[in-house]
């Protein structure tokens, strides 16, 4: 069995932070998104995995390499624009040859991995399996309409008027049966060749499409509340460490890692909280579910439930939450006089101002 990883896409939801850095690298506990799905891979047993990427292939290559920190043989497959799931499966055919395949998007999160559901579908072999999961905005979805028995008999991506709020989690096993499918398609509206529409023509041909709906955490981490949710769920899991340096000054409340060559002075932490490498926290307050990368500076200021990414400062500031801060920012106080606010934004930014 093989692993089809999807990683292209531009991230439009997670701008600016997309302008400048692939969304399947943005960090959930100080790890990038996409590595907690080769993780997951890995631990079903797969090992050959091919990598879909886009106009952030060099930077994904950069950080994922031959694959053999994960364990695995990575391959990487050129998309040439983000044509659709169903399109990534055409492109990927002479990697995939006549093996099962699991395919999983590099910017989904699923508690628990997926381990178990690889196991089952290699012991039972249906021509598709997918994952299906409750959602409060079916129309942001594809979505999978059940039966009176549960068997699946109709799928549709981002419906205007949706038959269920059944989303298809961004996991799917697959036989070579689905090669077929992914070639009859046609471009849906979007210009896009929808996996939905494959899966729907398998289910017209005859072909064998089951379904498990998951009640376990699932998360699509294409916006900022998205990332922060799964950030807060991840750190839920960490297990207290410190291996950096913590004065007498400070006080460490519950789960909370220091990394090596990190400085925490006259500082209060509540965990669960991660700091990165050779960061500084100094004379501040770092609240729960906030994760600091490595190489930042928290100095008379107080953060909480919010991403910090490298190289990134933040002095002074009296209050930051639900936040995501990318790579070399600096966020220090506005000037007392005159009584204004400079801003200097990029394309679809988001502010907030208190007056």
């Amino acid at each position: 069995m093989k692993a089809l990883l999807l990683s292209g896409g531009s991230g439009t939801r997670l701008r600016p932070i997309t302008h400048t850095s692939a969304k399947q690298l943005v960090p959930v506990a100080n790890k990038p998104v996409l590595f907690y799905g080769l993780e997951a891979i890995a631990q079903a047993g797969v090992t050959e995995v091919g990598i879909v990427v886009g106009d952030t292939a060099e930077e994904i290559r950069e950080a994922v390499g031959d694959g053999s920190a994960f364990g695995l043989d990575v391959t990487y497959l050129p998309q040439s624009a983000p044509l659709g799931l169903a399109h990534a499966v055409l492109i990927a055919r002479e990697f995939l040859g006549e093996e099962d395949f699991v395919m999983y998007l590099g910017d989904n999160f699923v508690l628990g991995g997926i381990t178990a559901l690889v196991d089952a579908f290699r012991v039972e072999r249906p021509d598709a399996h997918i994952l299906l999961t409750p959602v409060a905005n079916p129309t942001a979805f594809g979505v999978a309409e059940l039966d009176a028995s549960g068997r699946v008999v109709g799928l549709e991506e981002k419906p205007r008027q949706p038959k269920s709020d059944l989303a298809l989690v961004g996991v799917y096993l697959f036989t070579p049966a689905v090669h077929e499918a992914v070639r009859a398609i046609k471009p849906s509206g979007r210009g896009e060749l929808e996996i939905a529409d494959a899966l729907q023509w398998m289910i017209d041909a005859g072909r064998d499409v089951r379904s498990t709906t998951i009640s376990g955490y699932w998360k699509d981490t294409g916006n900022v509340s998205d990332m922060l949710e799964v950030n807060r769920s991840v750190l839920e899991t960490l297990e207290r460490r410190i291996d950096g340096a913590v004065d007498g000054r400070s006080e460490l409340i519950g789960r909370v890692r220091v990394e090596a060559g990190a400085k925490v002075t006259g500082s209060r932490i509540v965990g669960p909280v991660v700091i990165g490498a050779h960061t500084v926290i100094a004379d501040s307050y770092v609240g729960p579910f906030t994760s600091i990368a490595e190489n930042c500076r928290i100095e008379d200021s107080e953060i909480e439930y919010s991403i910090v990414l490298r190289d990134s400062s933040v002095r002074g500031v009296r209050r930051v939450e639900a936040s995501l801060i990318g790579r070399n920012v600096e966020v220090t106080p506005a000037p007392r006089k005159p009584a204004a606010h400079r801003l200097v934004l990029g394309d679809h930014s988001k502010v907030q101002i208190s007056s």
